[in-house]
């Protein structure tokens, strides 16, 4: 039965792929660090380089009559900009991407003379029980800590952090993150040895990229298993769209990557299959 469920959500991700999606996925809705000014939450490597909380660059706290505590050291915000170069061949203009950054205050705990705009809404929601019940199935999970703002499994200790159900508007994807923090912990050493887990790679890399695909496809499973995948397909195909593009958008690799998948949804659900029906 959840071979055919790891089949029929493989292809609709391929589906919706192809239809062409993007954003960035950061489902909860309290907690994340924001611009302090568009109240906009920062998106990509930002999430992790800020800490939850409303920032503001130096212009932006002096235009609105604040300033910046004396001693406080600014935060690294990075964006892709375009510049124009000459093509040495042709003698046409062509874009080229270029990497910036610029520093940025949290202006609650290092600035004086402004207010905070944060409406943190919470929502009551009842557990979902089919998933509880495959988070409760985990044998060895690791412990799972709850705060806000951001989700993460930390190989090092084997521990795992995400941001808890009530700050979420929809249940499901607060269990849609918890199964994808949980595949990445499948990868550990004590667990699958999951290269994308064992080795050490940077953020964006193809390793890391790769590794992304397989928690994402995995919890897109263990939600199919759960029955809440209407709710979170869409943001999942998003999300690994996202690395696919990352890794040339190399479509053989969702295939890939969903028979890692397969084995870790597998591995959290306690259950075995034949090697003939792996997908990969």
């Amino acid at each position: 039965m959840s071979v055919k469920i790891y089949e029929m959500v493989t292809d609709r991700i391929i589906k919706l792929l192809e239809s062409g999606v993007v954003p960035w996925r950061r489902p909860w809705k309290v907690g994340a660090a924001v611009n302090w000014k568009t109240g906009k939450p920062y998106r990509g490597i930002n999430t992790l380089l800020l800490e939850p909380g409303e920032y503001a660059s130096f212009k932006q706290v002096s235009e609105a009559g604040g300033k910046v505590k004396k001693g406080e050291k600014g935060n690294i915000v990075v964006f892709w900009t375009w510049l124009e170069k000459e093509d040495e061949k042709s003698g046409e203009m062509t874009k080229i991407p270029f990497l910036r950054y610029y520093m940025v205050f949290e202006i609650n705990k290092q600035c004086e003379g402004l207010q905070s705009k944060r409406n943190d809404q919470t929502f009551e929601h009842d557990p979902v029980e089919e998933a509880e019940r495959i988070c409760r199935g985990y044998q060895d999970a690791p412990p799972v800590r709850f705060a806000s703002g951001r989700a993460f499994y930390r190989p090092s200790d084997d521990s795992i952090s995400v941001p808890p159900l009530c700050d979420y508007e929809k249940p499901e994807e607060y269990y849609s993150t918890l199964f994808h923090e949980y595949v990445h912990s499948t990868g550990h050493e004590n667990r699958l040895n999951r290269s994308g887990i064992t080795e050490i790679a940077a953020f964006g890399d193809e390793t890391y990229s790769k590794e992304e695909l397989v928690a994402e496809i995995g919890a897109a499973m263990l939600c199919g298993v759960a029955g809440i995948d209407n709710s979170t397909i869409e943001n999942s195909a998003a999300y690994i769209n996202s690395w696919l593009r990352k890794l040339k958008e190399d479509k053989k690799l969702i295939v890939q990557a969903a028979g890692q998948a397969q084995k870790a949804a597998d591995y959290m659900l306690g259950v075995t299959f034949d090697d003939a029906i792996d997908l990969v």
